[in-house]
């Protein structure tokens, strides 16, 4: 009878366990049920705030593409208006360019209109000649003032780089083979570019 009791005891003891893990169960499930909606909701947050902020920075480069945008415009403005300046002022130059040669060389016109009246009225053709030579002269400092200078050939070494070769005839001496032994129109340097080649004849 005591053992019946007993075991009787157990049994409500058991149930009583199992009810107690039942009931845990049924809590943690309902734990974990009520924990989804919270989760969806947090999930849903964070999406939202992605694209406020996806959003804000489409909104910064933006901004930043037309400030840049409005600067290459202005640069490309000011350059088109910097080369029409150019191509005016290179167009003007060009122009106007030989102003300055064409005034300074008014004055050797000049003496040449004078001697050539003195020319018709002179029966004395020295004081013609000293005159012209006069003029030749003035010429001449005309021109060096302008850097142009006159190319030395004459019994010089044949240079292709300041001659051209219009034929060329036997030396008259050994020594003036490969040189120049006439020049039949002088030529002229502008500083140190070739302004004009000196025609010549070569000996061989």
């Amino acid at each position: 009878m005591a053992k019946k009791k007993k075991d009787t005891q157990a049994n409500t003891m058991d149930n009583s366990a199992k009810e107690e893990v039942m009931n845990e169960t049924l809590n943690e499930g309902v734990v974990v049920d009520s924990s989804e909606p919270e989760s969806k909701e947090s999930s849903e947050g964070q999406t939202l705030s992605i694209e406020v902020q996806l959003k804000q920075e489409i909104e910064e480069w933006q901004k930043k593409y037309d400030e840049l945008n409005e600067k290459y415009l202005r640069l490309a403005a000011e350059f088109d208006n910097y080369r029409k300046r150019t191509l005016k002022e290179r167009m003007e130059l060009i122009k106007t360019g030989g102003e300055d040669v064409l005034k300074d060389i008014l004055p050797v016109v000049d003496d040449f209109e004078r001697a050539l009246k003195t020319i018709e009225d002179s029966n004395d053709m020295e004081a013609v000649k000293t005159g012209v030579m006069l003029i030749y002269s003035k010429f001449g400092d005309f021109l060096r003032q302008k850097g142009v200078t006159e190319i030395h050939a004459m019994h010089s070494d044949f240079d292709i780089d300041k001659h051209e070769a219009i034929t060329k005839i036997p030396a008259p001496s050994e020594e003036l083979k490969g040189k120049v032994v006439d020049v039949l129109k002088k030529g002229y340097l502008l500083h140190d570019k070739i302004l004009r080649y000196a025609q010549v004849v070569v000996g061989e």
